[in-house]
């Protein structure tokens, strides 16, 4: 994959403003899906992925090809994301509503299987639980934990994303692990799936 990008990105720069499509179809659902994990919001998701592709392509000039793309662009995301969390002031409260949970519909959210309606009902309370506990983590942690345990990336690349040394990001990837956990133990058992 790493060619084709290299070969599209190589036509963006002689003027072929169409290849930057492609690009973008390439990598815009994994990018939206990190954006989203960090922020825990779907407008602000979008509008971080726009603006990480509009910014990739202003400074591809300065793009290294040797390197990959999808670290360069997963860099500039994350970085997005960590600045909008920080602008942003905590707005929990103990009467707010936990996101995913406006009545029904999160019923329209479940997919036939065979499960039951009530077994896939309690799988996503505990899915919205657990992005919603991730939403809580410091931002430093909270990068590491989406990039390696949502998008599965590598130490070394999750190293290069957020320009951390290896040893920086595996303490924090620790830590955010164990601030997760004491987050969800804190929780009652019939809110992680207990009965």
């Amino acid at each position: 994959m790493d060619a084709i990008v290299n070969k599209r990105i190589k036509q963006v720069l002689n003027g072929n403003q169409d290849a930057y499509a492609e690009i973008v179809d390439l990598y815009q659902s994994r990018l939206y899906h990190v954006c989203y994990r960090m922020l825990g919001n779907k407008h602000e998701a979008e509008d971080i992925t726009q603006e990480a592709f509009l910014r990739a392509y202003i400074n591809l000039h300065t793009f290294d090809q040797k390197r990959k793309f999808s670290t360069w662009i997963f860099r500039i995301a994350t970085n997005l994301c960590i600045d909008r969390i920080r602008k942003k002031k905590p707005d929990y409260h103990l009467d707010a509503q936990v996101p995913g949970t406006d009545g029904l519909d999160m019923y329209s959210q479940i997919a036939a299987s065979e499960e039951l309606p009530v077994e896939q009902l309690e799988k996503m309370e505990i899915q919205e639980r657990l992005q919603y506990e991730i939403s809580r983590l410091p931002d430093k942690y909270r990068s590491v934990i989406v990039l390696k345990y949502m998008e599965e990336l590598p130490l070394q690349e999750i190293s290069e994303i957020l320009d951390l040394p290896l040893g920086t990001v595996k303490t924090r990837i620790h830590r955010g692990r164990e601030a997760l956990r004491k987050q969800m133990s804190q929780l009652p058992m019939t809110e992680v799936g207990g009965k």
